[in-house]
Formats: C-alpha cells, sequence, structure tokens
C-alpha cells in the first residue's frame, strides 16, 4: 500500500474501531469487524473506501474459495458497518452477498456417551472443565471465565457473568458439580478463578488472573472422542446442546432451560424438542438427577467402567476448600 493510501486507511481504521466502541460493540465482534476492514485493504492492497460495486463482488468471489460463509457473513457485516458508520454510505449489502440461511440441527452426545467422553479425558482440569460446561449447560467462555466468588453453595447457583449479550443470569449448581470443582480447585487453589491459567510454578497459578487457554481445552476434547471413538460432529459447544436435549428428555419446561441457558428468543431454545421427547417436570431435581448419576472419576488418568468404579458422590472431601 502506497504511504498517502496507508495514512488514510490507518485514519479510517481508527474512525472505524471507535465507532465500533461507541455503538456499545462487544469485543470479539469488533475484533471480528475490524478484521474485515483489514482484510479487504490487503487483498486491493489499497484504502477500501472508494472501491466499485464490481470489486466488491470480486472480492467476496474470492472470499468464498478459501474461507466459510460464517467468515463471509461476518466480513460482509463489517464492511457494512464500515461503509455505514465511517464512510457515510449505503450499500444494497443483498445485491453483493447473501450468505444461505441455513438451518441444521445440532448433533448431539446421548448421556452415556457424556459419560464415555468425560472418563476419557486424561488430564483433571480439562475433565472437571468439560464436566461443568455439560453440567450448567455453559458456553466454553462462560466456564473459562468462572469464579470463585460465583459459586452460592448455600443457594446451589451459579452466577453467570457478561454472558452472550452481556447479560447475567443465575444456573442450577449440581450437587457433583461442586464438588468436582472442589477437587480441582484443591489443586491450584487460586483465590480467584476456578480455571486459572496452568502457566509457571505453583505461586505463579495461584496468582493467575487469566483463564485457561480455550485453544488446549478444545485439543483436550478432540482428543478424548477420538480415544473414545465417538465419531460425531461434535465441539465444546456440543455438550451445551446435549445438555439441554436432556433436559427435554427429562420433563423440565422449555421456559426454564430458556432462562437457564440464557436464550432470549423461546424459539431458539425450542429447537431441542426436535431432538427428543421428554418425560417429566421439575428442573432443579431434574438436573440433579441427570448430573448426579453419571459415574465420573476424577482420577488421574482415564477411567474404564468397572465394578471398582468410584462414583463420584462416594469420595472424600476432607480438607477441601468450600466455595
Amino acid at each position: 500500500m502506497q504511504k498517502e493510501d496507508q495514512t488514510k486507511f490507518d485514519e479510517l481504521y481508527q474512525k472505524h474501531l471507535l465507532a465500533l466502541e461507541l455503538q456499545g460493540m462487544r469485543e470479539r465482534t469488533i475484533d471480528s469487524y475490524s478484521r474485515a476492514v483489514r482484510r479487504i485493504a490487503n487483498f486491493y492492497d489499497r484504502c477500501p473506501d472508494n472501491l466499485t460495486l464490481e470489486e466488491l463482488k470480486n472480492y467476496f468471489s474470492n472470499l468464498l474459495k478459501t474461507h466459510s460463509w460464517s467468515t463471509i457473513k461476518c466480513d460482509r457485516c463489517g464492511l457494512e458497518f464500515f461503509w455505514t458508520h465511517v464512510l457515510d454510505k449505503n450499500w444494497d449489502w443483498i445485491k453483493i452477498v447473501k450468505p444461505p440461511q441455513v438451518k441444521s440441527l445440532p448433533d448431539i452426545l446421548t448421556v452415556k456417551e457424556v459419560e464415555l467422553l468425560l472418563n476419557t479425558v486424561r488430564k483433571l482440569r480439562f475433565k472437571v472443565f468439560l464436566f461443568t460446561v455439560y453440567s450448567m449447560g455453559l458456553r466454553l467462555g462462560e466456564c473459562l471465565n468462572l469464579a470463585v466468588s460465583d459459586i452460592d453453595s448455600k443457594m446451589m447457583r451459579v452466577h453467570i457473568r457478561n454472558g452472550k449479550g452481556g447479560k447475567d443470569r443465575y444456573v442450577t449448581l449440581p450437587e457433583s458439580t461442586l464438588r468436582s470443582l472442589r477437587i480441582y480447585w484443591r489443586t491450584h487453589q487460586n483465590p480467584n478463578l476456578l480455571f486459572p491459567n496452568l502457566n509457571g510454578n505453583p505461586e505463579t497459578i495461584k496468582k493467575s488472573e487469566s483463564p485457561m487457554d480455550r485453544g488446549s481445552a478444545q485439543e483436550a476434547m478432540q482428543a478424548a472422542l477420538k480415544d473414545a471413538k465417538i465419531w460425531k460432529k461434535v465441539s465444546i459447544h456440543s455438550l451445551r446442546h446435549s445438555f439441554a436435549t436432556h433436559l427435554v428428555e427429562n420433563g423440565v419446561q422449555l421456559r426454564l432451560i430458556q432462562e437457564h441457558l440464557g436464550h432470549v428468543s423461546p424459539e431458539t431454545t425450542a429447537i431441542y424438542t426436535r431432538l427428543t421427547e421428554p418425560s417429566f417436570q421439575n428442573q432443579a431435581q431434574a438436573i440433579n438427577k441427570l448430573i448426579g448419576g453419571m459415574r465420573i472419576s476424577f482420577k488421574k488418568g482415564p477411567c474404564k467402567l468397572q465394578k471398582s468404579f468410584e462414583n463420584i458422590n462416594q469420595c472424600s472431601w476432607k480438607n477441601i476448600k468450600v466455595l
């Protein structure tokens, strides 16, 4: 990019970042929308303030060859924001690019598959982390950022802070999940985070202010799926889908599931009725029946389901700090 063009681009890019902040966009949205502007500037090696309709069509045509529709959708939204709020121009973006509306059903794991998966995870921190995601139906980021102070062991609930859309909510804390969190907390004793970054020595870990790396958790999930010979196309977020589906199976009302998951629209929650059949009601009892009945070993290494299996509810809890 020529120096004059680079100077112009830097100025517009900063205006773009400021406009995103002033519109109250969340950090991940700012990241994706700003990446869209950088990507198209690199593609044409010039400031993208005077691109023609044909150039935009050509850009998205090439992007489609190397990226997914989800990326294209993010780029389209990011560039539309740039055109509207920074360049003060209007484009009919539907004529340029219109990602298809795909209404696919998520792959889910059965309760037995979740048990098998978790018992195959080798490291304690990943086993407890994935169990926590599943047993409370959390998003990946929500679980990573859980703090010790978010745990209310008297009310048996967890305060989920700054969830999707910047919204807080309370979720039911199963007794088995509380036990597993206490077991894991005892290994690092960080006063703030339940899942701190484990880089460094014990004292460094105890003082860590950053959570565990999300990439390592995702890798642990995929490795466990492979070892367990589960070939479904699932991710950590699939544990949340599976949890919701299993609640429907246990007869929990959709309205309660919607509140628990933090869904804005009941239509989002209603998708789980297409994946299973309900059987009985009462949210708190149903969750504890579902989670408490699972046989998850929190000893080191994978656990084979044998007669000698130690149920989580039979563990000794001596000298474990109360959350």
